[in-house]
């Protein structure tokens, strides 16, 4: 007759095999021997089961075992609720499973202790719902864990994740008696997320004077800041701040730092880092790719990618993006053809919604408005509307109007509160001078309560971030500004520069329509730069729209006028003006 194991021999027999269990089938095998043992009940044995399950990407195997309603088991504790929640919150798609087992842990009457709420906070940001993580935000209250460090830092981090939470993570932030690196690059990557740059290096600074000393997570948050907001001398001294605090180069921030440069005007020194580089990854690789693809410079990302592929790096769908975004620019038609079938037929890359976009747009700025339309029907996805909103555009600059207001108006009735589909449809109207039209068009907006975005311009001088809107009077030097602008105005007209009047989508005179063009965004920051920056300096500015096509044909003979290269990002790309001419070649 066999005889029986005592309970420690069984719980010790059971932890021994879980510990030697390396696929899934043995810890079916163990599981059916937790069983037999009668351990379904034993809280070390279970807790050992999850986490194994865990490290073989086998906890949803692990939860059905321990969770269901049919389950054996009864007798849980928080050691084993925290390993499953832990599993799925570091799972990319399993964020809701770590809430639902959350759920039953509250259910059965289970208390959660300070290594719970880490993880349940984790996913509530993976799932991004705001409203559920205040609600866990009340029980770590309730339960008394709001003085432990780790929770009200990953409490900082889920309210950053949460689109409308910002000013709750700054409340729980400003809260904290003591604030450690982990909380300050929460706090400036939830700023950075939601586009709130300025506020992401206002508080880098707020750090540094606390004394704190950043790592690598945080420098790579303040150099995304500085991208969103084009600041190159601020990138250029968080680089070298870097090197001198001995911050440790991790790939994820020599990537950072290429794409600062890339984004922030300065794409040789983009390029000048990643070939010092050690170690380069694919997004090292798509980082520059993409930096040329901004710049205009079309054959040198091709041959860049032609390199990646020559050393053996497989490129993936966003790399295709870059390239193919690279022909675009660059009106290089013929090779983002090629390029885009080699995608399918050599790496057998299936194309996304972006890979058309790309070719869209590439038929597009080239003028073959006929051919984008075709290959939009022909496209095996519905075209989103950011393809068609593509089309319409060329269709506007093309003189397609009538294509262009059928189209928009398709678009309208499928996107009734976008409004960015009624200012194309004004914008067409206006070019064919269809006054009443437009504005009915204009009255449809203001009864939906849909405002057009106004255009602005952002400009860095002396570690000070400066915007100016259209129109823009609130600046303290404002006199100054359009005094500067209307002396821009006369030495252009005396070099021969014509407004491009048709760009003023009203039916007012042409005098008017004159000075509506000079009150843009960009003139303003140029006219803002010119008086307070020495002579012959670079001017760089950044516009969060496309550059009307006034504007470039002005900045061009600024450029020239005032001999000083013009450095301008607008939401698509760069433009190097220098001597009256700009890189782009007109072709943006």
């Amino acid at each position: 007759m066999k005889k029986l194991m005592k309970p420690r021999e069984a719980e010790q027999s059971c932890l021994a095999l879980l510990q030697l269990c390396d696929v899934v089938s043995k810890l079916t095998q163990c599981q059916a021997h937790i069983v037999k043992l009668g351990l379904g009940n034993n809280p070390m044995v279970l807790t050992k089961f999850a986490a194994t399950a865990s490290d073989l990407k086998a906890v949803d195997y692990a939860s059905s075992v321990l969770f269901s309603p049919d389950s054996s088991t009864h007798l849980y504790d928080a050691f084993l609720f925290n390993t499953v929640i832990r599993a799925y919150s570091q799972t990319r798609h399993a964020k809701h499973e770590a809430l639902r087992c959350y759920r039953v842990m509250v259910k059965s009457k289970v208390l959660p202790n300070k290594f719970t709420y880490p993880f349940v906070l984790k996913a509530c940001a993976g799932v991004g719902e705001l409203n559920l993580g205040k609600t866990v935000h009340g029980s770590v209250v309730k339960f008394g864990f709001c003085g432990d460090s780790h929770v009200r830092n990953t409490m900082v981090h889920m309210y950053c994740s949460c689109s409308g939470g910002i000013e709750s993570a700054r409340k729980v932030f400003d809260e904290m008696p003591s604030l450690d690196s982990i909380a300050w690059s929460a706090m400036i990557g939830g700023y950075v997320k939601v586009g709130s740059s300025s506020d992401a290096v206002e508080l880098f600074r707020e750090m540094q004077m606390r004394r704190v000393r950043p790592d690598g997570v945080t420098m790579v948050s303040v150099l995304a800041a500085c991208c969103d907001l084009g600041a190159l001398e601020l990138g250029k001294w968080v680089e070298s701040y870097i090197e001198r605090e001995g911050i440790g180069k991790s790939v994820e921030l020599c990537n950072a730092l290429i794409d600062m440069f890339a984004k922030c005007g300065s794409v040789d020194k983009a390029l000048k880092l990643f070939r010092g580089m050690s170690g380069k990854t694919i997004v090292s690789w798509t980082s520059v790719i993409d930096g040329l693809a901004m710049h205009g410079r079309g054959e040198e990302a091709v041959g860049l990618f032609e390199e990646m592929i020559g050393d053996g790096v497989v490129p993936d769908d966003v790399a295709f993006i870059g390239l193919l975004s690279a022909c675009s620019h660059s009106g290089m038609v013929d090779e983002g053809k090629r390029y885009f079938s080699m995608m399918v037929e050599r790496f057998g890359c299936v194309p996304k919604i972006e890979h058309y976009g790309c070719m869209v747009d590439m038929l597009c700025r080239a003028g073959q408005v006929k051919e984008a339309l075709e290959f939009i029907r022909k496209m095996p996805i519905q075209p989103n509307p950011i393809i068609l909103r593509t089309l319409i555009s060329a269709c506007r600059a093309h003189g397609e109007l009538e294509l262009g207001e059928s189209i928009t108006k398709e678009l309208i009735r499928a996107e009734p509160l976008h409004e960015s589909n009624y200012v194309l449809l004004s914008n067409i109207y206006a070019k064919m001078k269809h006054w009443d039209k437009k504005t009915k068009t204009r009255e449809a907006m203001d009864k939906k309560g849909m405002k057009k975005i106004p255009g602005s311009t952002m400009i860095e001088l002396d570690n000070e971030i400066f915007e100016f809107v259209a129109g823009d009077k609130s600046h303290k030097q404002s006199k100054e500004i359009y005094k500067m602008v209307n002396e821009m105005g006369r030495k252009m007209k005396k070099a021969g520069y014509v407004p491009s009047t048709s760009e003023v989508l009203l039916d007012i005179d042409e005098e008017d329509k004159e000075d509506a063009l000079n009150r843009h965004s960009e003139k303003l920051a140029i006219a803002f730069a010119l008086l307070n920056t020495p002579p012959g300096t670079p001017i760089r500015i950044v516009k969060n729209l496309r550059v009307c096509d006034d504007c470039h044909s002005a900045t061009k003979f600024i450029s020239k006028i005032y001999n000083r290269e013009i450095v301008v990002r607008d939401r698509n790309r760069f433009h190097h003006f220098k001597d009256g001419m700009c890189s782009c070649r007109d072709f943006w």
